[in-house]
C-alpha cells in the first residue's frame, strides 16, 4: 500500500469495524502487490459490509481509495469470485 493512504473510516465505528474495514482494504491492495487468495478476498469483503452495509457509502470508500492508490476494490472482489477460493488473485 502506498505509505500515504488515507484509508476511509467513520468516528462511529468501534475499533472491531476499523479492523474490519482496514483488513479489506490490505486484502485489495494484497491482491496488486502479491496476490491474495480468493476465499480471504471474499471474506474480508463479508465483513466490510457488515460495517458499511450501504451500497452508495461502499461506493465512496471505493472511489476514495481507488484515487489514492489506482487499485479498484471493486474489481478486485469481482474476480475473487470467479475463480476458486483457493487460487490467489492478482491484479495487474
Amino acid at each position: 500500500m502506498k505509505d500515504h493512504v488515507s484509508l476511509p473510516f467513520s468516528m462511529d465505528w468501534t475499533k472491531e469495524e476499523i479492523v474490519k474495514v482496514v483488513n479489506f482494504f490490505t486484502q485489495v491492495d494484497d491482491a496488486y502487490d502479491k496476490g491474495t487468495r480468493a476465499g480471504t478476498i471474499l471474506k474480508a469483503y463479508e465483513e466490510f459490509k457488515e460495517v458499511v452495509p450501504a451500497k452508495n457509502e461502499e461506493k465512496t470508500y471505493f472511489r476514495d481509495y481507488e484515487r489514492q492508490t489506482n487499485q479498484s476494490c471493486w474489481q478486485t472482489v469481482q474476480q475473487a469470485r470467479k475463480v476458486n477460493e483457493d487460487e490467489l488473485v492478482r491484479r495487474p
